[in-house]
């Protein structure tokens, strides 16, 4: 019985950190369009309304760690030059 349990706890745990690691990747492929496009973006385009989310959007990318943005950064220029 105490067998099973741990068993059924490893599985659980298994599944719990498979699913953790899939949002992982949607969120790196998101923080990696996102840089990307701040990055391609003219600021002298934007509409006004949109001068604010554009600055909170820079702001939290400039607070990644530097491995964190790179990882997604490749990411995302994997799948760019996939499409191409």
């Amino acid at each position: 019985m105490l067998h099973t349990l741990k068993e059924q706890e490893l599985s659980m745990l298994r599944a719990e950190i498979e699913m953790l690691m899939r949002e992982r990747q949607g969120l790196l492929r998101t923080t990696g369009a996102a840089a990307v496009f701040i990055a391609n973006l003219d600021s002298d385009a934007l509409p006004e309304g949109s001068y604010e989310a554009a600055e909170m959007l820079s702001n939290c990318l400039n607070d990644l760690t530097e491995e964190t943005l790179r990882e997604a950064l490749e990411k995302v220029r994997a799948e760019l030059a996939a499409d191409e």
